[in-house]
């Protein structure tokens, strides 16, 4: 959530951030919304201090045998309209935390300005495209070539969109969640959790995942619960409330969970193979830091991505999005693209972001840099490290061989057991 304080005093630069990220927000409202609140409340703050007068007077006059009825008549007065006030003030607070909750974050003044993909900006590439003397398939036919995959079943038990991983498939894709995990949690410096999968309207409302993209979100409508689109609800809700020490920064942590995404407003976009599923599995990180230190850290997430899909041998690109391209509650965000030769270009298995204290104003976590100090607000900050099914598409399609086999990176070789998935293998 945006400082209410920098929406009033810097109206213009909070203007000039929305028209870039192309928001539909009703600032002027929230504007108008704000300075009658505090114009109520300086009001009632008055009357208060009237009624508070008048009720010590009542109490003197009292004890002098003196007539009070004019007194009493003000003071009920004032009690009515402190009544009056309290509750308009209500409605104008939940009407002004209504708008609050649509306005994105603000982009940094590094991202990229543009509407659209077109205007991301390419950072730099790692590796190199595998080259092939022989027709290359897609995942889609090696997985169930190979016994990895099963759509047809998928589709029987969940409907369309949902994919089964098989036998060594669902092998696969154990060994890689467990290869990250451990480079993160041995390596990183990550603390490694296993949160619910099922979170609270307040929880999602508090990394910025509703209200504005609640038609996305699966929902258990008689309890009021919601599955997890992503593991950073539940890692950035995990200090909701709490003040940390200055010590504990930067706090890192991470965890393996399934996302869920209705993905409204997607049908007929590549629905086949694994590019985009309802159901799928994520390692994501989550940090915590000073707000001095978040530019530097998003450099470091990004970084710990990377390393994952170096130890894959996964070529790929990292690219910085533009301002019509970042997600709601981030302020910059970088794309990690990993290249899929079957299908002749590059999918996206990764985004790091920047969400400086905007999530952290919705939860409330803080953080004093001294025992004494006055408590700061920490800025958070998310990636996934990485997400799967599509490091799968692009390690089936990278490994392929000629007789139809796909042959397993070294890195994953212990997860794995083995060193090739072959038919019958």
């Amino acid at each position: 959530m945006l400082d209410l304080r920098r929406i009033r005093e810097q109206t213009d630069v909070v203007r000039r951030g929305l028209e870039a990220r192309r928001a539909k927000c009703d600032l002027d409202r929230i504007i108008v919304l704000d300075r009658e609140r505090r114009d109520l409340v300086f009001r009632t703050d008055e009357m208060r201090n009237r009624r508070n007068e008048a009720s010590r007077q009542f109490g003197e006059m009292k004890k002098q045998g003196l007539d009070t009825s004019q007194l009493q008549a003000e003071v009920r007065s004032l009690g009515e309209q402190l009544k009056a006030n309290d509750g308009r003030l209500r409605e104008i607070e939940q009407s002004l935390e209504q708008l609050l909750l649509l306005v994105p974050n603000l982009p940094h003044e590094s991202v990229p300005v543009g509407e659209s993909e077109q205007a991301n900006v390419e950072v730099r590439r790692w590796g190199a495209p595998p080259e092939f003397d022989f027709t290359l398939r897609p995942h889609w036919e090696i997985g169930e070539r190979l016994g990895l995959l099963d759509f047809a079943r998928g589709a029987k038990l969940s409907g369309s969109n949902f994919a089964l991983f098989t036998g060594l498939g669902a092998r696969l894709e154990r060994a890689l969640i467990s290869l990250m995990l451990d480079v993160h949690t041995r390596e990183h410096g990550f603390v490694e959790m296993a949160p619910p999968c099922v979170t609270r309207r307040d929880s999602m409302i508090g990394t910025g995942q509703l209200p504005k993209m609640e038609e996305d979100a699966y929902r258990v409508e008689a309890d009021d619960l919601f599955l997890i689109p992503t593991a950073e609800v539940q890692l950035v809700n995990l200090y909701r409330d709490e003040t940390l020490g200055a010590d504990q920064l930067p706090l890192r942590v991470t965890a393996h969970t399934p996302c869920f995404r209705r993905e409204a407003g997607s049908y007929g976009k590549e629905v086949r193979g694994l590019i985009r599923v309802h159901q799928f599995d994520k390692v994501e990180m989550v940090s915590f830091c000073k707000p001095e230190s978040s530019y530097d850290e998003i450099e470091q997430l990004l970084h710990f991505a990377e390393a994952i899909l170096q130890r894959l041998g996964l070529h790929y690109r990292v690219v910085a999005l533009c301002t019509g391209e970042l997600g709601f509650q981030a302020t910059k965000c970088y794309d990690i693209e990993a290249w899929a030769p079957g299908l002749g270009r590059f999918l996206e298995v990764s985004s790091v972001s920047n969400c400086e204290d905007f999530q952290a104003r919705r939860v409330n976590i803080r953080f004093r840099r001294e025992k004494t100090a006055k408590p700061e607000f920490v800025h958070t900050l998310n990636g996934s490290g990485v997400a799967l099914p599509r490091t799968v598409i692009a390690l089936l399609e990278t490994y392929q061989t000629s007789d139809g086999a796909v042959l397993i990176p070294e890195a994953l070789q212990p997860y794995v057991g083995c060193e090739r998935l072959e038919v019958g293998g």
